[in-house]
């Protein structure tokens, strides 16, 4: 509340104004030593017995710090470091306060002046180390908060505030050559990525951005496009859509493909009858094949054909480098099939860098008269080889059709898929090592498990488990 106003007579004596004020709270901090003979506590003692102390008008009624040196080194003041310069200052320089009237136990002018003159030592309470401690929990807690936001939505402040890197290329960035191809089906979404994975957009995500940012409305042909590195999104979006960026005549296949899924997409890029191409692939003794179907003869990659090219030619191309692969590998013409199986399964279960051991993997199982149990095999004779799962559904792992080999012993009936040279290779060449099992723990970055027992190999697969617990969807393989 306001204070009232006072006589003038009564300002003049501010030794009287605190000597009116209440006892200081004991827990306030006193003085750390006894003080000597002739100090305050005789002043407070004359004035008590009728004796005046001496007083002085430029002395002030309150010091907000300790300008005296403690007499205990161990205890530190913490005003000397909040104000140094003044705490450094002589004990002479500071001027005595007027002593106050009262009792023993003090006033305020007691309680803010200097140590070595207050009354009584006592040690420092527990409020300072409370009030530190709730400091620390508040700053604390701060810090976790604002860790939190920031591992959250620090992708997303940054890309408001102007803080990460770009996600596009700047114009001018643009070099060399790349082949791109876009398949029957693909969408926005899925050109982006292979966008980014050729090199020609910097993020996988910036292509399709740009087209849902702009609102545009784009139809994407199937074919091989030829386009640059480095290549901002709009400049990526403004050769697709134009057509001196087509190749004519040129077709790709992808590693891993199966026939029911690479000829709608040949047919389209060579402007063909789709039923031309399942007309030349009927007979593969036509191509020297001996085997009941072309799965696995038609090589991936990119091919440029001649204008007036047929279905039949395509596919003898096809197989022509398929036996150019076998020959590099050194496999015997009668194991041809046989290591186009192994090669088609490695490429479908592993990354590159594991192909030789899940080839090891595979060996081993023959050798050991074990069935393969795997669910490439299995998915591929149910017909769900490329619904994008890593697991086999329950039906497709019974189905007793020939390519289920977690149904029958040995190899499947055919090859599963077109494997690349270095599937080949693997089949050729397994790694050295006991393992019986695999199992890839995490789908987005293709790190796999090997194991000898079957222990181990239960031990993975709830690793993989908790990663699809954590990130599963029906886009990362997890479904199922």
């Amino acid at each position: 509340m306001p204070e009232p106003d006072l006589p003038n007579e009564s300002r003049n004596d501010l030794g009287d104004l605190f000597d009116d004020l209440p006892t200081a709270a004991p827990q306030l901090p006193e003085a750390a030593a006894e003080p000597a003979a002739g100090s305050r506590r005789a002043a407070r003692e004359a004035r008590r017995t009728g004796g005046d102390g001496p007083t002085s008008a430029a002395e002030p009624s309150i010091l907000p710090f300790d300008p005296q040196p403690r007499e205990d080194a161990s205890e530190p003041s913490p005003a000397t470091s909040v104000l140094p310069a003044v705490a450094a200052a002589a004990p002479s320089e500071i001027p005595a306060p007027t002593p106050s009237s009262g009792d023993d136990g003090g006033g305020l002018h007691d309680l803010f002046a200097p140590e070595a003159h207050r009354e009584q030592p006592k040690k420092r309470g527990k409020g300072c180390l409370i009030a530190l401690l709730i400091v620390l929990v508040l700053g604390g807690g701060i810090a976790v908060g604002v860790t939190w936001v920031w591992n959250t939505y620090g992708d997303k402040i940054s890309d408001v505030m102007g803080w990460g890197e770009p996600k596009d290329y700047s114009a001018g960035q643009a070099h060399g050559e790349v082949l791109v191809t876009i398949k029957e089906g693909d969408n926005g979404s899925s050109i982006s990525k292979a966008l980014h994975a050729a090199g020609v957009t910097k993020t996988s995500s910036v292509f399709y951005d740009t087209i849902v940012a702009k609102n545009l409305a784009v139809t994407f042909y199937p074919g091989v496009y030829k386009l640059q590195k480095g290549m901002t999104a709009e400049a990526a979006l403004a050769a697709l859509d134009d057509k001196k960026n087509r190749m004519e005549n040129t077709a790709s296949v992808g590693e891993g493909s199966t026939i029911d899924q690479m000829l709608p997409n040949i047919a389209a890029s060579l402007d063909l009858p789709l039923d031309d191409f399942k007309a030349a692939v009927a007979n593969p003794a036509v191509y020297g094949v001996k085997a009941k179907t072309l799965e696995g003869w038609l090589f991936p990659a990119i091919y440029t054909f001649d204008p007036g090219v047929t279905a039949k030619d395509v596919i003898a191309k096809m197989v022509a480098r398929t036996r150019e692969s076998l020959a590099a590998a050194s496999v015997p013409e009668a194991e041809a099939q046989r290591v186009l199986t192994i090669a088609s399964i490695i490429q479908r279960e592993g990354r590159v860098a594991d192909f030789a051991k899940v080839s090891r993997v595979i060996q081993n199982r023959l050798d050991d008269g074990m069935k393969l149990q795997m669910d490439s095999t299995a998915q591929y004779g149910f017909g769900e080889l490329h619904a994008g799962k890593v697991s086999t559904s329950a039906e497709a792992q019974h189905d007793p059709n020939p390519w289920n080999t977690y149904v029958h012993e040995g190899l499947p009936a055919t090859p599963i898929a077109s494997p690349s040279d270095a599937a080949i290779a693997a089949a050729m060449h397994p790694a050295d090592g006991p393992w019986f099992y695999f199992v890839t723990i995490n789908p987005q970055t293709g790190d796999t498990v090997f194991s000898v027992t079957y222990e181990e190999h239960q031990a993975a697969i709830k690793k993989w488990a908790a990663w699809c617990k954590a990130n599963g969807n029906p886009s990362n393989g997890c479904a199922g």
